[in-house]
């Protein structure tokens, strides 16, 4: 590698650090005037105050930070945690504009540490009594924060999401908490927070945090299948970012095939109505081969038997990838990886050519209509990589997609059709109502 080369991949690099979300201002937002949301009250906030409060869960182990407050860091636990964080304003926020933080953080449960306990008998290896009766009690209070907050929404819906690569828990908790916001808090919102921000192995702590994010699939599948259990629970709509994506699109995988051995689907049997991927950083074969891996192995047993020429109805279940081919951070992540190209940089213009064949499957004919495609032709300031939060046009289509349940090609989204089911956001920006 010339040294023109190593420069531009130290250049890279910085980038790829930077891509820890940048904080953008909230405006205090308008009620809602969509039919869906109307007289709804918000979930989680006091009258007449601008505080909230998310459910939280991770794999994260606990710290303490400053002002002796419970938090959680970058090191891994071999537990799941779950517990209510408080959002506040900042005391320098002013009247038009609000800008948040963390303000506090209680530890409601834990599962057991894994791996669960196991125990040799005359008819085989069986789980530990004791551990059976510590997770089921760990799901029952996790259930019971998830009905809690039901009881409250507007809407007996629930938002989780998924952050990506050297995010701290702050930086998650505020990130879901303005999705939340933008969707006038009528929704249950979750984050799943897993330990980023790990400071050792190469890159400037990617490869730690890679690791790290492959680590929290089992305990997020556990998570989201308590969740979606959840009675009262109607919809689940499951948001990632960046490596966060990677995540989301291993839990979705083995998710669809626990659904479809039972005969099922991720909407008949979990209630997952979206899955929405922000700059994902996953490779576009890797994501293929995760998230359609049911459809891709008529082997796979149906109930009893396999049935090769039968897939379930997939209901209301729908994928939406945004992108951005100006996206700098993914621009050092396939420089460290070697990919081809970053599912998160996928433009109908930018395909390689030995990739366009694989990328016209997705179309919506191949896949049942069950993908869309949403490319983001800005460049978000110097990194390019945090346009869902920053970005007033995709905040307005987010909405629009989860609150108003508007397709593509509704003129409540403002997109431009390339190609189904490749979509452009307009230049022009749409206020969220």
């Amino acid at each position: 590698m010339d040294f023109r080369r190593a420069m531009a991949g130290l250049f890279m690099l910085i980038c790829l650090v930077g891509c820890a979300l940048e904080r953008a201002s909230l405006t205090a937002q308008s009620a809602a005037t969509s039919p869906a949301s109307r007289g709804a009250q918000p979930v989680g906030k006091q009258q007449g105050s601008e505080a909230s409060e998310l459910l939280y869960i991770t794999d994260r182990a606990p710290t303490v930070v400053s002002g002796n407050r419970l938090s959680y860091g970058a090191k891994r636990a071999i537990y799941l945690s779950f517990g209510s964080v408080s959002i506040a304003p900042r005391r320098s926020s002013s009247a038009g504009k609000r800008k948040f933080r963390v303000d506090a953080v209680s530890e409601t449960g834990r599962f057991p540490a894994t791996p669960y306990g196991i125990v040799a008998t005359a008819n085989g290896l069986h789980r530990t009594p004791q551990a059976v009766a510590a997770h089921e009690q760990a799901v029952a209070s996790l259930q019971a924060e998830v009905a809690r907050r039901l009881a409250a929404a507007g809407r007996k819906e629930v938002i989780v999401f998924v952050h990506g690569y050297n995010n701290s828990f702050d930086d998650a908790a505020l990130a879901t908490d303005e999705i939340c916001r933008s969707l006038q808090n009528q929704f249950v919102c979750i984050v799943l927070t897993w330990p980023a921000g790990g400071v050792g192995g190469s890159f400037f702590g990617y490869s730690i945090d890679r690791e790290s994010s492959e680590f929290a699939v089992a305990d997020f599948k556990k998570a989201v299948r308590v969740i979606a259990a959840t009675k009262g629970v109607e919809r689940l709509h499951l948001l990632a970012h960046s490596r966060g994506t990677d995540v989301l699109a291993s839990v979705v995988q083995q998710l669809a095939i626990e659904a479809y051995v039972s005969r099922s689907s991720l909407w008949q049997r979990y209630k997952i109505a979206n899955a929405v991927f922000f700059a994902p950083d996953i490779d576009l074969d890797v994501a293929s081969s995760k998230l359609f891996a049911w459809v891709s192995d008529p082997d796979l047993a149906f109930g009893s038997k396999s049935t090769p020429n039968t897939l379930p109805a997939q209901g209301s279940m729908h994928l939406t990838v945004y992108s951005s081919p100006r996206d700098e951070a993914l621009k050092a992540s396939t420089l460290i990886s070697g990919s081809a190209l970053r599912l998160g940089q996928l433009a109908v213009g930018n395909l390689p050519r030995d990739r366009s064949e694989a990328a016209s499957r997705w179309a919506g004919s191949h896949m049942g209509r069950l993908v869309d495609f949403v490319e983001y032709p800005g460049g978000d300031g110097f990194i390019g990589h945090s346009y869902f939060l920053s970005d007033a046009t995709i905040r307005a289509d987010l909405v629009a997609l989860i609150r108003d349940r508007a397709k593509s090609g509704d003129p409540r989204r403002q997109l431009i059709e390339i190609r189904r089911p490749f979509w452009r956001t307009s230049n022009t920006p749409q206020a969220v109502r």
